[in-house]
């Protein structure tokens, strides 16, 4: 069964860190370009971060360039996001998501086939 399974959501204070993980099963993630979304109360969902298929090529939002970091775990069948210096605006459900094949924009979630169920993240003092 082809899966997603998101954790490490939580309720932090401005500035901190957290780590989300994603394992996938039914697949092998790294033959995948692999992306993390986001999603506010009353927002859209937004691509967060995105990591190409067998390479360390990625990609990231203006609103998380420099303080988010994604990143593959091979041997596991994992993808990471590490987000740091945390902000009240980070607020959202994180959604891990992979992406269809010969797909051209990476922030659209219809380029996406399947979907994690969603951690949140919640920022605030």
């Amino acid at each position: 069964q082809v899966q997603l399974v998101e954790s490490g959501g939580g309720l932090v204070q401005p500035g901190a860190s957290l780590r989300l993980s994603c394992v996938a099963s039914g697949f092998i993630s790294n033959d995948y370009d692999m992306a993390w979304f986001r999603q506010a109360p009353g927002k859209e969902r937004e691509g967060v971060s995105m990591i190409i298929r067998r390479t360390i090529t990625r990609y990231y939002s203006d609103s998380v360039n420099g303080r988010f970091t994604i990143r593959r775990d091979v041997s596991k069948n994992l993808v990471y996001l590490q987000m740091n210096d945390l902000k009240p605006e980070d607020t959202a459900v994180y959604y891990c998501a992979r992406r269809r094949p010969l797909s051209s924009n990476w922030a659209d979630r219809s380029e996406y086939d399947v979907w994690g169920q969603g951690t949140q993240v919640t920022v605030s003092s």
